[in-house]
C-alpha cells in the first residue's frame, strides 16, 4: 500500500463536507502513507462546490471533478477510479453516516483481501429503509449467488488495479463485491459503526430502489452467466 485514494461522490452536501474533511484527515495522517481526497461533485445545487474548491485551496491532499450535469452515484464514482492515483481506492458518502474511524481496523484484512467492504451491523436508519434494504440484499443476492449482508454500505477499500478495469453502468456500485470478484478479487465484509444523519436528506426512495435494482440484478446476473473465464493450458511466442 503506496497510497490512498478516497473517493467521495457528492450532491448537496455542504454542510457535512468540512466535518468529513477533518474526520478523513485524522484517520490518514497516523496511517504514515501517502493520501489524496478526491470529491466528485454531482452538479450539486447547493455551496458544496464552492467549498470544495476552499478545502482544494488549503489542502494539498484534496482535489475534485466537478460534473456539467447531474449524472448519478454510479458515474461520480466511475469518474472518481479512473482519475485516482493511488493504488489502494477508499469509497464513502458524503453524509457523514460512514464514520472513517473504522478505516485502520478495515486496512487490517487488505492485502490478505482485494476488497474489504463495510456491513452497517446497526443501521440508524428509519423502519422502512432498513426493511426496503433487507429485501434488496436478500434478492440481490439469491440472484447472483452472493453472501454480502449490505451491498449498499459505501464504506468499501478495493485494490484499484481491478477496481478500474470495472466497466460501470448506472446503478451497479451496488454490485461492486460481485463486480470485484470477477475480476478474481478476494472479498472480506467487516461489520462498520453507522452514524445517524444530521443535515441534508437521503437521495434514495424504497421505490427508486426497488424498481432501478430489479434491472441491475438482472444486468449482472448476465454479465455473471457470460464472464469469460480463461485458462491458457499451453503458451508458444514466436521469436
Amino acid at each position: 500500500m503506496k497510497k490512498i485514494s478516497f473517493v467521495i461522490p457528492v450532491y448537496n452536501e455542504e454542510e457535512n463536507l468540512g466535518e468529513l474533511w477533518q474526520q478523513i484527515a485524522a484517520v490518514a495522517e497516523p496511517l504514515a502513507v501517502d493520501f489524496q481526497v478526491l470529491f466528485v461533485d454531482d452538479c450539486s445545487s447547493d455551496g458544496s462546490l464552492e467549498l470544495i474548491r476552499a478545502l482544494a485551496a488549503e489542502h494539498p491532499e484534496v482535489g475534485f471533478l466537478s460534473f456539467a450535469r447531474n449524472c448519478g452515484q454510479s458515474a461520480a464514482l466511475y469518474a472518481g477510479f479512473q482519475a485516482a492515483d493511488g493504488d489502494v481506492i477508499v469509497t464513502m458518502d458524503a453524509d457523514l453516516q460512514n464514520d472513517p474511524a473504522d478505516l485502520p481496523e478495515m486496512l487490517r484484512y487488505y492485502g490478505d483481501y482485494d476488497m474489504v467492504t463495510g456491513w452497517r451491523y446497526n443501521r440508524q436508519d428509519s423502519l422502512s429503509k432498513k426493511i426496503g434494504s433487507r429485501i434488496g440484499n436478500g434478492f440481490r443476492n439469491w440472484l447472483t449467488n452472493e453472501n454480502i449482508h449490505d451491498t449498499g454500505c459505501s464504506l468499501k477499500v478495493m485494490s484499484a488495479e481491478m477496481l478500474k478495469r470495472i466497466k460501470m453502468f448506472r446503478g451497479l456500485h451496488r454490485f461492486l463485491p460481485t463486480l470485484m470478484r470477477l475480476e478474481g478479487a478476494r472479498v472480506k465484509e467487516v461489520k462498520v459503526n453507522h452514524r445517524p444523519r444530521l443535515h441534508g436528506e437521503s437521495k434514495y426512495t424504497n421505490l427508486r430502489r426497488g424498481i432501478e435494482g430489479f434491472y441491475d440484478v438482472i444486468a449482472v446476473r448476465w454479465m455473471q452467466k457470460r464472464h469469460l473465464n480463461i485458462e491458457i493450458g499451453e503458451r508458444h511466442d514466436q521469436g
